[in-house]
């Protein structure tokens, strides 16, 4: 079965910064102008980070740009918005955050089948310099015996 989602926005920097443990699904509490702005592709993820706060998951600094046509319903871009979840999952996430010193991230913003928007979140683990280095290195390595495998079938 193929999925039928479609990527509004995606955090790129995100598998650069750190190492992804587990990834989950949540709901986005929005209002009518910033689901068309996202529809248009005007929402960044960058720096924005996810939090439990009494018992409910709330997504920071995810700016979504003002709707154009939105006037009087626009909202502040860099509001807190509520993230949906089951309140058992909401409470297994905030469990690990604490006690592995772990955190949560949005790796994209997507639509659903039947056009609800989601948030695929990350549990994940800061990177240090030298893994980040050893990543570039890695890519580096993979994308020249691309190239040499490629320029080899060319003969």
């Amino acid at each position: 079965m193929e999925n039928k989602s479609r990527v509004l926005v995606t955090n790129r920097k995100a598998r650069h910064d750190y190492h992804v443990l587990e990834t989950f699904e949540a709901g986005i509490a929005l209002v009518g102008t910033e689901v068309k702005s996202l529809r248009e592709g005007k929402g960044n993820l960058k720096d924005s980070f996810a939090k439990v706060e009494n018992g409910e998951l709330f997504l920071y600094n995810m700016h979504i740009s003002p709707y154009e046509k939105g006037n009087i319903f626009n909202r502040d871009p860099l509001r807190t918005r509520k993230l949906l979840m089951h309140k058992k999952q909401i409470n297994r996430l905030a469990g690990r955050v604490q006690e592995k010193g772990l955190t949560l991230i949005p790796l994209k913003v997507y639509l659903n089948e039947r056009g609800l928007v989601k948030v695929e979140l990350a549990l994940a683990k800061g990177k240090a310099i030298y893994d980040k280095r050893e990543d570039i290195k890695r890519r580096d390595a993979k994308r020249e015996v691309e190239k040499a495998f490629k320029d080899y079938n060319k003969m």
